[in-house]
Order: structure tokens, then C-alpha cells, then sequence
């Protein structure tokens, strides 16, 4: 593309060639007179002659050749390869014996979306969506969490050793499970969540009598609540602890993408707090829970928030900078 200022512009070429091809001018003078060589002169008078005042635009420099390019077989086979099995390029160039960056030139060549956008399970395009205002949309689900021994489990003890603590007699055998609730606003990701031990109508109903009153104490009026099909959520009890104002909408049966909001921040917790420690026994990673939860509200970057935690999308939320 040529440069604003340049002596030659599209509109510069046409009046050279014109003056060359239909004023007569030698092609010395009219060089002399545009301040470019007899050769520059020549190639675009021999332009306007070929292809008339188009022929001026500037041309691709795109080679017409490309010997190197990847043979159309191999590229046909990595997008096969992209939509049966939805791999990234590192496997199929390995499969293929491609080199991993010649597959994903190939994949950018032809628009194939980023396995991130992809549904893995149907290889559609996935619909993300973000309500507008805090409390539009509250995700809601449980998440079931293994209890430590005291003593600490695998991770601290080994497989075996780990294993031995966890089933031995006495009143440390088989420690079972801790049930965590979470809501999850839909527009700032703010959360609230509780360890409790199960997940029948009775606990369900008063985590949301909670976690509603939470949310109102810090300015968020809660107009709808997406849940999963769980039988807890689908009792009249849960129903009256909604109350008449909120509207219960519920995720399609095997599609927990729908409240992938809250999906995610499972993952979150499992991987910087549960999983993020050798705890020695299931009390202190329990005692952590609260600081690490606040921290995440008021201190963690979010990626889908460009680096800002949740509470920096909530007004004068108290808190927000301790």
C-alpha cells in the first residue's frame, strides 16, 4: 500500500501513464516530471495500457507459487482430524508427522474456531452469554468434596500410606464427604458459598435463604436462580425458599455448560484451595475456606472481568479494598 504523501498515488500513476500513453510524452520527460526513474515510468504507462485506470491500484504481493505450502492431502486430513476428534495442533501434528505449527497455520487458513470456543461433546460453537446488571441471573450447584483423615491423605502420606489412614478402625475410618454450595453471580462472578455436610431439600433451601440474604446485604436483588436438575432443587421447599419474586430457571438434563459460571468456579475452588495444599487433616483445610472465599471476592483477578476481581463490579461493596 503506498504511503498518503507519496509522489505516486494511485491518482500520481494515472496522470504519469496518461501523459505517456495519451499526451505523447517521452518517457524520460515524464519521469523527470513525476521525479521517478524511466523505469518507473515505463512499468506504469504499460499498466494503463494493459489494464486502463484500475491497473493503477496498488497489486498483491502475493506469490503466485507457493512450493513449500502444505500439500492440500495433509491439510484436508489435519481438518478432519479438527472436527471428528476436535484435537489440538501438538496431537495432530504428531499424528500426522507435521510439525504442530504448520497445523495450526492451517487451521487459522481456514477459520476453524479455538478448541476453547468448542463444546467438546457436540463440537458446536459455545454460546457465552453475561447478564447485565449484578443479581439478574444467580448460578447455583453443589459441589462434593472428599473429607481429609486426620493425619493427612494420599497426598501428604503416599497412595498406600494414604489409603491405610483413611480406612483404618476407630473413629477416623472412612472420613466421607463435605457437600460446598455455591452461588455464583451471573454479571460480577461474586460468590457465596458454605461447607455443610449434605445436600437433601432441607439443607438446599436454607444455603439459598443465606446466600439471597447475603447477596440483598450487598446491594444485589436477585430476579433469577439456574440450578441443575437435582432433586433438592426440585422440591417445593427450595420453591418456597425462592419466594414468589425470584424466578427458578433450570439447566437441559446432561448440559452442565448451562451453568458454566458456576461450573467453573468449582474448578477454581478444587484447584486453589482444595487441592492447593497438603492439609494435614480436613479441619485446617475447613478453617482456610473463609479466607481464601474472601479472597477470591476482593482480590483475585478474573479473567473474564480483564484482571479485576468480583467485587470490583459490585458498587460500594464493603470490604472491597481490606
Amino acid at each position: 500500500m503506498s504511503h498518503p504523501n507519496a509522489l505516486l498515488t494511485p491518482r500520481g500513476r494515472l496522470l504519469l501513464a496518461r501523459c505517456v500513453v495519451e499526451d505523447g510524452w517521452p518517457l524520460r520527460r515524464a519521469a523527470e516530471r513525476f521525479q521517478v526513474s524511466p523505469t518507473t515510468a515505463a512499468r506504469w504507462a504499460r499498466r494503463f495500457r494493459e489494464l486502463g485506470p484500475e491497473g493503477m491500484n496498488d497489486a498483491s504481493s502475493r506469490p503466485h507459487t507457493c512450493p513449500t505450502r502444505t500439500p492440500a492431502r495433509c491439510e484436508r486430513r489435519i481438518i478432519a482430524l479438527r472436527i471428528n476428534r476436535r484435537w489440538g495442533p501438538a496431537r495432530i501434528g504428531y499424528l500426522l508427522g507435521v510439525h504442530p505449527s504448520t497445523v495450526h497455520r492451517v487451521l487459522c487458513r481456514y477459520g476453524l474456531a479455538k478448541l476453547a470456543w468448542l463444546d467438546r461433546a457436540t463440537g458446536r460453537v459455545i454460546r457465552r452469554y453475561e447478564h447485565a446488571h449484578p443479581g439478574d441471573l444467580i448460578h447455583v450447584d453443589i459441589k462434593k468434596l472428599g473429607r481429609i483423615p486426620d493425619g493427612g491423605g494420599h497426598r501428604v502420606l503416599g497412595r498406600a500410606a494414604g489409603k491405610r489412614n483413611k480406612t483404618r478402625t476407630g473413629t477416623n475410618r472412612r472420613p466421607g464427604y463435605h457437600f460446598i454450595h455455591n452461588a455464583v453471580d451471573d454479571y460480577s462472578r461474586l460468590a457465596y458459598s458454605e461447607i455443610l455436610t449434605d445436600e437433601k431439600k432441607e439443607t438446599v433451601a436454607g444455603f439459598w435463604t443465606r446466600a439471597n440474604a447475603w447477596f440483598e446485604s450487598r446491594g444485589i436483588t436477585v430476579q433469577r436462580v439456574l440450578t441443575d436438575n437435582g432433586n433438592g432443587y426440585r422440591s417445593l421447599t427450595f420453591a418456597d425458599a425462592l419466594g414468589p419474586n425470584i424466578k427458578h430457571k433450570r439447566t437441559r438434563p446432561y448440559r452442565p455448560q448451562t451453568n458454566g459460571k458456576v461450573e467453573r468456579f468449582n474448578r477454581t475452588l478444587l484447584d486453589e484451595w482444595a487441592y492447593a495444599h497438603p492439609y494435614q487433616s480436613e479441619t485446617d483445610r475447613v478453617n482456610t475456606f473463609k479466607d481464601w472465599l474472601h479472597h477470591y471476592n476482593h482480590h483475585r483477578g478474573h479473567t473474564a472481568l480483564k484482571g479485576l476481581p468480583p467485587a470490583s463490579r459490585v458498587t460500594n461493596l464493603s470490604g472491597q479494598y481490606t
